[in-house]
């Protein structure tokens, strides 16, 4: 069975740095993935199409990435039953909390898993997780991708050791 897509919709296109390492993650872990601009407020009915039939166009996971309001994830949500991933952006006067909110304060029925504010990379690593649990490729990526982490900590601790003796301190 071949690993199903994500859907990432961005309320807008300035998202895009901000997701830019999502796109990164998925090509990275070989999920196959779209990108749309879709907006809660000024274009509903596009998002709710794009919703609503994500799940007969074969994907297994939504993530919704909007700033301000970010209502978007959870209109995702409301569309859907596969499970929705929301990236508040930030920006405006409360630079993302308002958004974080937004996002994570979904009523009963209605979940919208949450990253942290600019949390792009999360949402595609967030994505990749769900989507292994019924593919052993993908987990065998996911467990490869956690080694790398690991061992960019431990080559961090071996810089810092140097800069310490080098120092003398």
């Amino acid at each position: 069975m071949a690993t199903k897509k994500v859907l990432v919709i961005m309320g807008s296109d300035s998202d895009f740095p901000i997701m830019e390492g999502c796109f990164k993650l998925l090509k990275k872990f070989g999920i196959d993935y779209e990108v749309h601009i879709a907006s809660a407020h000024r274009s509903p009915d596009k998002a709710h199409k794009l919703a609503s039939e994500a799940k007969d166009n074969g994907f297994g996971v939504i993530i919704g990435a909007a700033g301000l309001a970010a209502h978007l994830a959870g209109v995702l949500a409301s569309n859907t039953i596969l499970p929705v991933i929301g990236v508040p952006c930030k920006g405006g006067a409360l630079n993302g909390v308002d958004a974080l909110y937004a996002t994570v304060q979904m009523p009963t029925g209605i979940p919208v898993a949450t990253v942290a504010i600019d949390g792009g990379s999360n949402a595609a690593i967030l994505a990749a997780q769900i989507l292994a649990v019924g593919d052993d490729e993908l987990s065998y990526k996911l467990l490869e991708y956690k080694k790398e982490l690991a061992s960019s900590v431990d080559t961090k601790e071996a810089k810092l050791q140097e800069k310490i003796k080098e120092a003398g301190l």
